[in-house]
């Protein structure tokens, strides 16, 4: 995937929540008005957020109510879009393991969520940056040959 050139107006953040042994990732789907396309939690920083890491925590409580104490694991791993007013923002990406148990308390934002396999996961996720994301995700955990499970 090409990025656009040019300053980044807006940074942004998306969480991808897991479950280990086995791995297991929660997708969430956009109501039909947003495409119905499968998801991870993201969201645009805001100005009171005090970084990347207190946003995504943020959109977190929002978008599934619940709140994330822990560590989250940094994908090291951006990439910059053009949205729909032309600018350019920059989304960076987090793993956030959460108890395999948990049951999101969806927003308005989604209409449903699943906890899939890693596999599952890629064919379902409707942007290649979130497929790329989740490959980074599984490296980190060591479970890269997860990918084709």
């Amino acid at each position: 995937m090409d990025e656009p050139e040019g300053p980044v107006a807006r940074e942004c953040v998306e969480g991808y929540l897991f479950a280990r042994a086995p791995i297991a990732l929660l997708l969430f789907r956009r109501p039909p008005e947003r495409g119905r396309i499968w998801v991870p939690v993201s969201g645009k920083v805001d100005p009171s957020d005090t970084g990347l890491e207190p946003a995504l925590r943020r959109e977190i409580a929002e978008e599934t109510g619940l709140s994330v104490a822990g560590p989250l694991l940094p994908l090291d791993w951006h990439v910059k879009f053009r949205a729909d007013n032309g600018e350019i923002w920059r989304l960076h990406a987090y793993g956030v393991e959460v108890p395999r148990t948990f049951v999101p308390r969806l927003s308005a934002e989604h209409e449903a969520a699943e906890w899939v396999d890693p596999a599952e996961a890629r064919r379902r996720l409707h942007y290649e940056d979130n497929r790329a994301a989740v490959d980074r995700l599984l490296e980190r955990l060591g479970a890269a040959g997860s990918r084709n499970a």
